[in-house]
């Protein structure tokens, strides 16, 4: 049972992951945008999303690891 929620856990984080990725690169882009807001702006906080998407990935392998 403990085997499967691992499973199940890394599943949901993996998925987290892609999401992360396709908003952050979506709003880089510029195909994702909000109202009211500068393009520049949404870009620039489309690549922190994907910095930090990408740090946590590194931290969570070296947690692993560890």
């Amino acid at each position: 049972m403990a085997k499967q929620k691992s499973l199940v856990g890394m599943l949901m984080w993996l998925v987290g992951v892609l999401v992360s990725l396709a908003v952050g690169f979506g709003m880089a882009d510029g195909i994702l945008y909000i109202k009211y807001i500068p393009t520049i702006v949404v870009s620039i906080a489309g690549w922190i999303v994907v910095i930090a998407t990408v740090l946590g990935v590194i931290m969570a392998i070296l947690d692993a690891v560890k």
